[in-house]
């Protein structure tokens, strides 16, 4: 069935389907809406998937390694074991989301043993370093 429809002025002819038990009324105005849409039911509320835990490293109290703060690829290695180094020195370069960051020591002393190799992915909170 094809009506012709006027909206702010504008006539639109457009084709209607009428399936059974649908009431369709035509010419003249439309008191009620030809369908009637049924309001979906109201989504129930989600609880929150739960934190997961997060098994601390068990050197994390260790205040002699260097972590890294964020993820990345190993790009370059710096310091090498058994060199000084005074905080703030760089350890080791990353790569993350096309930019390189400098990861520095957080203390001065020896390096005792560098954690990573060139072109591994680290996690945040990864051991980098070891200090003396």
């Amino acid at each position: 069935m094809q009506l012709t429809l006027t909206i702010d002025g504008k006539k639109y002819l457009v084709d209607v389907e009428v399936e059974e038990g649908e009431e369709v009324r035509q010419p003249g105005s439309f008191p009620e809406p030809v369908s009637t849409l049924k309001a979906a039911p109201a989504p129930q509320p989600m609880a929150p998937p739960a934190a997961p835990q997060s098994a601390a490293p068990a050197d994390a109290g260790n205040e002699k390694i260097c972590r890294s703060p964020i993820a990345g690829v190993v790009f370059k290695i710096v310091a090498q074991e058994g060199q000084q180094l005074q905080a703030d020195d760089l350890l080791v370069v990353l790569e993350a989301m096309k930019m390189e960051t400098n990861i520095t020591a957080h203390m001065s002393g020896k390096v005792k043993k560098i954690l990573v190799a060139l072109g591994e992915a680290v996690k945040p909170g990864q051991a980098i370093a070891e200090f003396e």
